[in-house]
């Protein structure tokens, strides 16, 4: 279950020297087709990193044969060095697999204002090409971690006859418009270019998109689709939608599951809104509320910092009376008829899993956004990320 589960692909990761630590760094996945299909959702963050820039340029073509990422780097804010390097990445992978720099999409991760050590750039690329296999999606995986304690994989087969893989990387800076995170999916499904971008981007929107460990965005978010059509399958943009929405949805959770120092995974769901748009805002107010999120991580059901946040919402934003909003923690009823439930102070928290659902009475909308809860781990890890 990994990022090489689908056919028509192979993939390695090593040990290149640019993490201090000596742990794998350098992933290739790379598409040994027939196809070559490739499409990409990155940051819209105004300072997104250099590879970010090369990875644009070659999701424009909708070809990629390869994807180079490395952890231990993000090679953000590094000027036109930064922009050389990472065009370097691309050229390297190239020379190694025989085919056009063009071709190479790239993705580094780490912290931010640090050049890349290229040397151990450039000998990480070669042994990594020399490593490829069919079973090399596992060390890919763990070679993008950074703050992660654990690699995500996840894949499905479909019932027309194709694959879905991919593999992430994420465990903070997740918030609306992904995260400081990685991931490459993979299919060996037949995939137009147009069908394989428009698909991604709705699998994204309600999986990736949804995620709010701690309100940062990155520099460096990506996500990349490779398609090999090596089943022979033709998938529809809907089929193809769907089994992408399930994979994503899934490494979306493994990371949340394992966000810096969280205890809770914490999903918010908002029905019966005017709208999708009205009930993504309603779930994001509640999700993005350190008071919230320290509230869920002290086991305590204070069930008034949900009513406060979504009380913040406009009219124009998301319209219900409030009179008719009731709300559940973890299927019990704490908020009803503007009024708390018997009960609503005893919910129990103690489990890793928390589900709030708010019902807004005013229409058949709905959406669901996760996050994790605040806690003091998560705040002695990031106060030294950089030592």
């Amino acid at each position: 279950m990994s990022v090489t589960s689908a056919k028509g692909f192979t993939a390695s990761g090593v040990k290149a020297g640019i993490k201090d630590s000596g742990a794998l760094d350098l992933a290739l996945v790379v598409n040994d087709g027939p196809e070559v299909t490739a499409a990409a959702v990155t940051t819209p963050n105004r300072f997104a990193a250099a590879p970010v820039y090369v990875t644009r340029e070659v999701a424009a073509t909708g070809r990629a044969k390869a994807v180079v990422l490395n952890s231990g780097g993000a090679n953000a804010c590094t000027g036109e060095q930064g922009m050389a390097d990472a065009r370097h990445m691309a050229a390297l992978v190239a020379q190694e697999l025989g085919c056009e720099a063009g071709e190479v999409m790239v993705c580094s991760t780490g912290l931010i204002g640090a050049f890349l050590p290229m040397d151990a750039v450039a000998s990480g690329i070669h042994a990594a090409a020399g490593s490829l296999s069919g079973t090399g999606g596992e060390d890919a995986s763990r070679a993008i971690m950074t703050t992660d304690t654990v690699p995500k994989n996840a894949a499905v087969s479909t019932p027309a006859g194709y694959t879905v893989g991919g593999m992430a990387k994420g465990a903070g800076m997740l918030n609306p418009a992904m995260a400081t995170m990685l991931s490459v999916i993979t299919t060996d499904a037949v995939v137009a270019g147009e069908d394989a971008q428009a698909a991604l981007a709705a699998a994204v929107d309600v999986s990736f998109n949804r995620m709010d460990s701690d309100g940062c965005q990155s520099t460096n978010d990506t996500v990349i689709l490779l398609a090999s059509g090596a089943s022979g399958v033709v998938a529809s943009r809907e089929d193809l939608t769907a089994a992408l929405t399930e994979v994503c949805t899934s490494l979306t959770k493994q990371m949340l599951a394992d966000a810096e120092g969280a205890s809770h995974t914490i999903a918010v769901t908002v029905t019966s809104a005017v709208s999708e748009a009205a009930a993504e805002a309603a779930a994001r107010r509640v999700t993005s509320s350190n008071l919230f999120k320290a509230a869920i991580f002290g086991g305590d059901p204070n069930w008034g910092r949900i009513l406060a946040a979504i009380g913040t919402l406009s009219e124009a934003e998301c319209p219900y009376d409030r009179d008719e909003v009731t709300v559940a923690m973890n299927g019990q009823p704490i908020f009803a008829t503007g009024a708390p439930q018997a009960g609503a102070r005893e919910v129990d928290l103690s489990a890793h899993d928390v589900d709030v659902t708010i019902d807004l009475a005013a229409g058949s909308a709905r959406a669901t956004v996760w996050t994790n809860d605040l806690t003091h781990d998560y705040v002695e890890e990031n106060s030294a990320y950089s030592s």
